[in-house]
């Protein structure tokens, strides 16, 4: 046998790991869809400030992740285009290897969850590790055993199934891939409606202005903007600047995130629905979201420079004032968005 994808496969370059993995699986079952519709629909955009005990603080820019009591944005995304989308985990590397090649065997490509530190082709320091990255599977030669992996970029990557059995297994927290795989029934896909896409911008626009906990949402921004001045007096001088790396690749496209903490993909998708729902209202928010993203890439650039400063606690107060601008702005903007979908 040799290693290639399989027949009608195609590789595409991703903005996101979750929603590109979505994307080419939706892709090559007939279904062509954005990412930013695909992000829209699942209410995927949020804000997040976490600091579990023994890691780096964390910012996130994503919403809805499976979790219990929280649908996750593969599942909604299915519900609101007729696409059966089923998440399983296990705790037995055997198990995950063997539903990966029956999938492969029955000819789907298949979407995984692994640790990215793992994976050769991203050449990562061998003390990086983020166990929430989506790839999909596409390919498998029995031979060789090795699969074929199209992650963000346009290629296909070679990676031998032990090596990607410890990025399915890795156990680094605060997100361990735990072997997840999703699966995919387009039996009965169809377009969603507007109304569905309404109800997804309606979900954001409440877990935005009104999220359970202060560390969510725009409450989240200005969270974050108080406890990073904090981080020089429980980070040491190794961990404070390694957070001041990872909180710029958080933001930026480097990150998955296509630039601005996701909110150029969420405009853009504004602009997708104005037409898809007859609302034009909607595309002239969605050009406010790229200028909010726009000061984003602010935030991050002043973490990267505080990263390579010989003092990173300088320059956080810049980044943190920066922050709390940018939370009176989103507060207004998803004010206004809410407004335009009603209640």
């Amino acid at each position: 046998m040799t290693l290639s994808p399989l027949p009608g496969f195609r590789s595409l370059e991703t903005h996101h790991c979750i929603t590109g993995s979505v994307r080419h699986v939706y892709e090559y079952h007939s279904y062509p869809i954005t990412e930013e519709l695909l992000l829209g629909l699942g209410a995927g955009v949020g804000f997040l400030y976490w600091h579990q005990t023994g890691t780096d603080p964390f910012y996130g820019g994503r919403a809805n992740f499976e979790r219990p009591g929280v649908e996750g944005l593969e599942r909604t995304v299915g519900r609101r285009t007729g696409v059966a989308v089923e998440s399983h985990r296990s705790s037995s590397p055997r198990r995950a290897r063997r539903s990966l090649l029956e999938i492969l065997e029955a000819g789907r490509p298949v979407m995984i969850t692994v640790d990215m530190g793992y994976l050769p082709y991203l050449d990562l320091p061998d003390d990086y590790h983020f166990g929430a990255h989506a790839v999909v599977v596409a390919g498998y030669d029995s031979d060789s055993d090795q699969v074929l992996i199209t992650d963000r970029d346009a290629g296909l990557h070679p990676v031998s199934m032990d090596v990607l059995a410890k990025a399915r297994g890795s156990t680094f927290k605060p997100f361990p891939p735990q072997h997840q795989w999703n699966t995919f029934d387009f039996a009965n896909k169809r377009a969603p409606t507007p109304d569905e896409i309404r109800q997804a911008i309606r979900e954001v626009c409440d877990g935005m202005l009104a999220p359970p906990i202060s560390n969510l949402g725009v409450r989240g921004i200005r969270t974050a903007a108080k406890r990073t001045l904090q981080w020089p007096g429980i980070l040491d001088p190794e961990s404070l600047r390694r957070t001041c790396f990872n909180i710029f690749i958080f933001i930026d496209a480097a990150g998955g995130t296509c630039g601005g903490i996701f909110r150029y993909m969420y405009g853009r998708f504004l602009r997708e629905a104005a037409d898809l729902t007859t609302e034009p209202r909607l595309s002239e928010i969605g050009t406010e979201m790229v200028a909010i993203g726009d000061r984003w890439q602010d935030v991050s650039a002043v973490f990267r420079q505080a990263s390579e400063a010989p003092d990173p606690a300088a320059l956080l107060s810049e980044a943190t004032s920066r922050m709390e601008a940018i939370a009176e702005i989103e507060q207004r903007a998803w004010e206004s968005l809410q407004a335009v979908i009603g209640a």
